[in-house]
């Protein structure tokens, strides 16, 4: 099941967005409550741009919604601060700080916000401008009625900032729900057992074979292992090999399996890997 942090990667991930986080500290102790993290959207398309927040269960703050909220106009403040959030060729190129603010901000809050304080937060809100969407469990509960990942990402975790996320980012922008440790665990959860659950319930598996990934012989090899039992016991082929660095041999040596198997190869570009998993994932089984 998807996470409310999952969603808010997901959502909006089609543009162009900035990033950024802050540390809630207690001002007379210097006791720690937790990060906020912002993000400022950039729709080229639409000549304009909206923020979202993330805000985890901060323990010892009251309404850390309307702490983020008197932020807004540094965010946007940081296109001019920012070198190259740009888009487009030639006289088509737009630059993000002329982008306008539509006021639309949204919040993910993992701590619902009481009604009281939603509804002056909202008033304050349109005073200026700014229209509040407020998003917390019941948003979560609602969207994994309908939307489960379609296919689980296995990797090395040394490859997860060049290769994982930005395909799972991909994959999301292309409407294609993904199994990522990054977005789907939380603080607490049983790391075997959530990677069992996505292994089991996704109905294809992205195995990322790369120098890593072959020299690994802890989670990566056990991922592995179980995804290809998998195919044995349903009789199914879930694999879907995606290539970097690595060679027939490399991949032979490491499993026959899945030297026979049509893989695609990272060098084509993100986007064109995630188009091709596309194909695969949303094609139908055989009769």
């Amino acid at each position: 099941m998807a996470t409310l942090r999952e969603y808010f990667i997901k959502d909006g991930a089609q543009n162009l967005t900035t990033h950024e986080t802050w540390e809630l500290k207690n001002k007379q102790t210097g006791e720690k409550y937790g990060e906020i993290i912002a993000r400022l959207h950039f729709d080229f398309e639409s000549h304009a741009k909206y923020v979202s927040f993330y805000i985890p269960d901060l323990a010892g703050v009251e309404l850390p919604e309307a702490i983020a909220l008197n932020d807004i106009s540094r965010i946007l403040k940081s296109p001019e601060e920012r070198v190259g959030i740009q888009m487009g060729i030639g006289d088509e190129r737009k630059d993000g700080k002329y982008l306008i603010f539509t006021g639309q901000v949204y919040l993910y809050s993992e701590r619902p916000v009481p009604a009281e304080h939603k509804s002056r937060l909202m008033a304050e809100a349109k005073e200026v401008g700014h229209h509040l969407t407020f998003r917390s469990m019941d948003y979560v509960n609602e969207r994994n009625k309908w939307e489960k990942p379609l296919a689980f990402i296995s990797h090395d975790s040394r490859d997860k900032s060049d290769i994982a996320q930005p395909l799972a980012l991909k994959l999301l922008q292309f409407m294609c729900p993904v199994w990522y440790d990054e977005s789907t665990l939380r603080v607490g959860d049983s790391l075997r057992e959530s990677i069992e659950a996505g292994l089991k319930q996704c109905p294809k598996c992205i195995v990322l074979l790369t120098p890593n990934f072959l020299a690994n012989s802890g989670w990566s090899k056990r991922e592995y292992e179980s995804i290809f039992t998998r195919e044995l016991v349903e009789k199914k082929r879930v694999i879907l090999p995606v290539w970097h660095k690595v060679t027939a041999k490399d991949v032979y040596e490491y499993s026959p399996v899945l030297a026979d198997r049509v893989a695609v190869n990272w060098s084509l570009g993100v986007e064109e890997v995630a188009r091709r998993l596309l194909v695969s994932i949303n094609a139908k089984a055989p009769e």
